[in-house]
């Protein structure tokens, strides 16, 4: 399978970014100036000024601004998803051609899925395991050290204890 070029991606990417409310007009400004002042030769102060023009509607500058670099060439497309990452990391990583990218290393999803089944157990599987560590404790402090002692013999006092607790009358 061929790599996605940044252009690609920009393309692929183009109707996600464009949609309403993803991206503020903040952040879209400071797209603009960080690809003005790091990079002049991406953006001149010219199309900077035309793509923050106040007077355009936002998606229109937005579709002008991805359209020119995807005609600039690889090197800016890839400057923008730098500047599109600092400025708005939460959509960056929501972007479909991510998703794209990340389906496509099937031993990366895999992997990655298999730790998150791990840690996305939730609290009541902590409580479970916890109040199992907890009676293994219980259970190795009440056991006698002492081998002339029978084992379960030192938890007879706590079994007769839970077992009142349990009955019908509450252990009276």
């Amino acid at each position: 399978m061929t790599e996605q070029t940044y252009c690609d991606r920009l393309v692929q990417d183009t109707p996600f970014l464009t949609g309403l409310g993803r991206l503020s007009e903040q952040q879209v400004d400071r797209i603009i100036l960080q690809l003005n002042r790091y990079y002049p030769q991406i953006l001149s102060n010219k199309d900077a000024e035309k793509f923050r023009n106040p007077k355009v509607s936002l998606r229109v500058r937005l579709c002008d601004l991805l359209g020119h670099l995807q005609r600039s060439g690889e090197r800016d497309c890839q400057e923008f998803y730098r500047a599109l990452y600092i400025h708005a990391q939460p959509l960056h990583s929501g972007l479909p051609s991510r998703h794209t990218l990340q389906n496509s290393d099937c031993t990366e999803l895999d992997s990655g899925t298999a730790s998150r089944e791990l840690s996305d157990r939730g609290p009541m599987a902590f409580l479970t395991c916890l109040g199992l560590a907890a009676g293994l404790a219980l259970l190795v402090y009440c056991c006698p050290s002492d081998p002339k002692v029978l084992p379960g013999q030192g938890l007879l006092p706590l079994t007769l204890f839970l077992r009142d607790l349990s009955s019908p009358d509450g252990g009276g």
